[in-house]
């Protein structure tokens, strides 16, 4: 019994790094969010800006928890 106990205390103690190791791992799936602007990059950066403020009101962090794809039209229609 002794030896049994010893064995399930050495197991747990080897496997708690190991645990909190998998726990600290950054997410490998990382949501992608797309934004088309139809305005140029230099005057639509207030609504970039919002964009991001909006997302970070709910808690998404760039980099961490989201990744933003932003692209533009340089003014050209989009058919």
């Amino acid at each position: 019994m002794r030896l049994i106990g010893l064995v399930l205390a050495l197991v747990s103690v080897l496997a708690t790094p190991l645990a909190s190791q998998a726990q600290q791992s950054p997410p490998t799936n990382v949501p992608r969010i797309g934004y088309l602007f139809l305005q140029s990059f230099a005057t639509s950066a207030h609504l970039r800006d919002a964009f991001r403020q909006g997302l970070r009101d709910l808690g998404y962090v760039e980099g961490q928890n989201i990744q933003i794809e932003l692209r533009n039209a340089e003014g050209h229609e989009l058919v």
